[in-house]
């Protein structure tokens, strides 16, 4: 597989105990030179979904980070911890009261829909120009802003004081530590994050990832899902053959679909073999495509 081929997404099974940045560096060892990048940090104590893009399909990293993501998260009750997680120092809380089930029901809804979430001291929120667990590291107790942040959905899988099992659905920047942390506090009796798995990011699954051990030269190229299958959630055009060049040099084509779009909404833009050929914004008042990112050699 030369550095051309280099184009599209990997969903890699995450293994605990490594840094996401691990995983792309085992990545690029085997493509390159072409680059790699993943979308959306997993921490050390969490598995799941990784998905790794490759060669010039890193600049769609925006669009995998803007889809909806699934999450299985693990809590222990009657604790409290610095990263809000069990990596951090613990604290037991001697007053816990023993939480029933209903109690827990009735207090979820409050972290569905829009919602205010303070992130974890302990994230790579940037503060001052620096990321709050660099500060945090340093013993400094940082002030940080509550974010509006999408939960759509949290089911409770499963609860035997002390561990509680949720699953969440929720959009980006969501931190899974802070919904934990914050139902302890609602409780009364403090929570930290034991285990945390991502099921889902769009429609790349955790039953479809590749376990990074088994990812060699032979493995990758089998793997390796097209640049299509990150834009699948975009509306498509195929586009016709004299159009090519155009796309090529960042000159705009016709949308000649009968169905409207919205202004400034991303296209697929699919080439005559199903290849994709860009990503570009259509424009009403010219009902014009303008490429924005261009795969075409």
């Amino acid at each position: 597989m030369n550095q051309q081929q280099f184009l599209g997404v990997l969903n890699i099974h995450k293994p605990a105990g490594i840094t996401s940045r691990k995983v792309v560096d085992r990545v690029v060892e085997l493509v390159k030179p072409a680059k790699a990048g993943h979308a959306g940090t997993l921490d050390p104590l969490a598995t799941g979904v990784l998905l790794v893009c490759l060669g010039s399909a890193t600049r769609l990293i925006p669009l995998l980070q803007q889809q909806n993501k699934e999450y299985r998260a693990q809590f222990q009750l009657g604790r409290r911890s610095n990263t809000d997680d069990v990596t951090g120092k613990i604290t037991e809380v001697t007053a816990a009261q023993t939480v029933t089930l209903e109690q827990i029901e009735a207090l979820l809804p409050r972290f569905v829909g829009r919602i205010e979430q303070v992130p974890p001291q302990f994230s790579a929120v940037h503060v001052d120009g620096k990321r709050a667990y660099e500060l945090a590291r340093r013993g400094q107790h940082v002030n940080l802003k509550p974010r509006i942040v999408t939960v759509h959905r949290i089911d409770l899988i499963d609860f035997e004081y002390p561990e509680i099992t949720l699953e969440v659905e929720c959009g980006s920047g969501t931190y899974i530590r802070s919904i934990g942390r914050d139902l302890g506090e609602c409780l009364g009796c403090g929570a930290v994050m034991s285990q945390l798995v991502r099921t889902r990011i769009g429609s790349f699954s955790l039953k479809t990832s590749t376990e990074l051990d088994r990812l060699d030269q032979d493995s990758l190229r089998q793997v390796l899902l097209p640049a299509t299958t990150i834009v699948e959630h975009l509306p498509q055009l195929q586009c016709e053959p004299a159009e090519l060049d155009d796309i090529r040099c960042g000159r705009p084509i016709e949308y000649h679909e009968e169905s409207c779009c919205e202004d400034g909404k991303l296209v697929a833009v699919l080439a005559p073999d199903g290849q994709l050929a860009c990503v570009a914004r259509f424009r009403k008042p010219d009902r014009l495509l303008h490429p924005k990112h261009v795969f075409l050699g």
